[in-house]
């Protein structure tokens, strides 16, 4: 053995000498050359001669006479001098020595682990001989080197604390990173977890940043380990802290009791009011006595003001609130000299389909009907006259102060235009009038504002049939009018149009008689006949029947022809025509005639058969047969004759 120590001196003496020559071979390239350029055998030799008791084979036989079962021993032995290190596990490990750019670890192993020590950034003050967890990433590598990982244990520790959490219902704390999009990042433990703004506070956060860079406590409320995702809420806490506070604030209200709260959100139909715990609703018809459109008119965010409790709800928690009843009625502040028949003034608020509301003074009006805007009988759109913002004035027509209501007219503003209608407007007056309004019975019409009458359908056109006004006028047509008849008590006005013109049926009683034919053009075809345009603007209708013409087909649409007269009816103002009579008596009339000559030619052979008997009784015996045969074959055209 001590030959052996003294030829490893030689080697390494002789290495040295070699990193000497000029120091540019490396330690591993002179053992390498050195190995190359001298045997075994050569080194051997070049030692002091071994002693007889030394084997220098011994090596490649049993060292120390051990046996198979003793190696197995000792290796077994040795081994468990190591902890088992699973691939994946968190375990402990002592750190051993720290450098720039690792943290040497003693976890138990066969091989000391290394950590960058960028994993170790939040823990400034490690030291030698500090406890570190771990997780094991790979017990060997390539090159045996035991793989350890401080952040993906920390990591795998926060997850298990995370989860313990929600299933517990524990409160962790957490590190508010950042804002995002809808909420806040949070950092429990070195994972990342989503705040949603919704989950922050029971009030509405109109500024997210605020929030950032604090430590708050926090209650995990959704984990998704697919994804491992995680959703942490800050509001449950508060919300857990303040139910007793509404369980202990609900029990102590009264109704009319006042408090002060703060305005927390407000919408379109009201304001939510927040009294220290439990929120109310201030709706938006008890924030003040006159008309408001929406409660920011009139109320602000976080605005503290009085407000009155209204009613509540023990189980549900809801709290009806109202802040006009802080003050008194405006219908109590109302002037004793307003009285029926007074002028008032005030500004139009709403404008609905039946009328219009006017506002005296905030918290008082009145209600103009639609039928107290106009002295005229046609009732039209409230927005004719007025609209939302209009200040006007208005005589009180009707005033309740205990039921706080009141209607008002404008028309009385003005002189009642009926008082004077019967001098301006008498019977058989010819006036202009527009078209106004129509129904299936007629037309209404306004000769000046306030005088509306009426126009029948019958009274519209002599000659053309009217179904419907809209075929005669439309809405906005100024027409010709002649009054009929006047009603001033009952405001009724009777008015006409064809009364301008004299009857025409007079004269088309001339014109259309029975019988008589005149062209006309079919200009609608029905399921019973046709309406035919007869000459001089009339009208006539000719049945289905009396439609077909002598080929067999019918008249169609738009088709001109010939039509005789079968019935006039002035009163009623009615003509019906007939096509198929025009041929048919032409028809008749030719059998006929053809009828009448059969018969001339049956009268003569009569006769002749006559003057045959007569001239028989003077004939001669010899002249019987031939006088026999003639009177049978004159019989027999007669009898032809009549069967004709």
């Amino acid at each position: 053995m001590a030959k052996k120590q003294v030829a490893e001196k030689e080697l390494a003496a002789k290495t040295a000498e070699l990193q000497g020559e000029g120091g540019r071979l490396t330690e591993k390239e002179t053992i390498e050359s050195e190995a190359d350029s001298v045997s075994i055998e050569s080194i051997k030799s070049s030692l002091a001669t071994p002693t007889e008791d030394f084997d220098w084979d011994a090596d490649e036989k049993v060292f120390g006479n051990y046996n198979d079962a003793d190696r197995k021993k000792f290796e077994d032995m040795y081994a468990g001098t190591f902890n088992q290190i699973t691939k994946g596990e968190i375990i402990s490990g002592i750190v051993v020595s720290i450098n720039n750019k690792d943290v040497v670890l003693n976890v138990g192993f066969k091989s000391d682990g290394l950590v960058s020590t960028s994993e170790f950034r939040d823990t400034p003050d490690l030291k030698i001989g500090d406890s570190v967890d771990v997780f094991v990433e790979a017990p060997e590598d390539a090159n045996g080197q035991l793989i350890l990982s401080r952040k993906r244990a920390k990591t795998q520790r926060s997850w298990e604390a995370i989860n313990e959490a929600l299933e517990n219902d524990r409160i962790i704390n957490g590190f508010v990173k950042s804002r995002t999009k809808g909420g806040l990042i949070v950092d429990i433990m070195g994972v990342e977890a989503f705040l949603p703004g919704s989950q922050i506070d029971i009030k509405p956060i109109r500024d997210y940043d605020v929030y950032v860079g604090k430590t708050m406590e926090f209650k995990v409320v959704k984990i998704n380990h697919e994804f491992k995702n995680v959703v942490v809420s800050h509001k449950v806490l508060i919300e857990d802290d303040l139910e007793s506070q509404k369980v202990e604030i609900v029990s102590k209200l009264e109704k009319g009791q006042v408090l002060e709260g703060t305005v927390k959100n407000i919408t379109d139909f009201g304001v939510f009011i927040d009294l220290g715990g439990v929120d109310g609703l201030l709706h938006i018809t008890d924030i003040s006595w006159g008309r408001i459109e929406h409660p920011k008119e009139v109320l602000s965010l976080d605005e503290k003001i009085n407000v009155v409790v209204l009613d509540f709800d023990d189980e549900k928690k809801r709290i009806a609130l109202g802040l006009k009843q802080l003050t008194p009625h405006p219908w109590e502040n109302l002037s004793t000299d307003i009285q029926v028949g007074s002028k008032v003034k005030g500004k139009i608020v709403t404008v609905a389909d039946y009328g219009a509301f006017l506002e005296i003074i905030p918290g008082v009006e009145g209600l103009i009907h639609v039928s107290e805007m106009s002295w005229s009988q046609n009732l039209r759109n409230p927005q004719e006259f007025l609209k939302v913002g209009d200040e006007i004035e208005a005589e009180v027509l009707t005033l309740d102060r205990d039921e706080r209501k009141m209607s008002l007219g404008i028309k009385q503003l003005s002189n009642d235009p009926w008082q004077e209608v019967a001098a301006k407007f008498p019977v058989g007056s010819k006036h202009k009038a527009t078209v106004k309004n129509m129904t299936n019975f007629g037309v209404f019409v306004e000769i000046e504002e306030g005088i509306d009458g009426l126009i029948h359908i019958s009274d519209l056109s002599w000659s053309k049939k009217v179904n419907h006004p809209n075929e005669f006028t439309k809405v906005g047509d100024v027409l010709d009018v002649v009054v009929l008849e006047l009603d001033v008590d009952n405001r009724k006005l009777s008015l006409g149009h064809k009364q301008l013109e004299e009857n025409p049926w007079d004269t088309f009683e001339t014109i259309f008689t029975l019988d008589s034919v005149h062209q006309g053009t079919v200009v609608k075809v029905t399921d019973k006949g046709a309406v035919i345009a007869l000459p001089y603007g009339v009208e006539g209708f000719v049945p289905t029947k009396h439609m077909v013409k002598e080929d067999g087909t019918s008249v169609k649409a738009e088709e001109t022809n010939d039509f005789k007269i079968i019935e006039f009816n002035k009163e009623a103002k009615r003509i019906v025509v007939s096509h198929a009579r025009i041929w048919e008596e032409v028809k008749a009339e030719a059998v006929a005639e053809e009828r009448n000559a059969k018969k001339k030619e049956a009268k003569a052979a009569v006769t002749a058969v006559k003057k045959v008997k007569d001239s028989v009784e003077k004939s001669t015996l010899g002249d019987l047969d031939v006088l026999a045969q003639l009177k049978s074959q004159l019989e027999g055209e007669e009898s032809k004759a009549k069967k004709g």
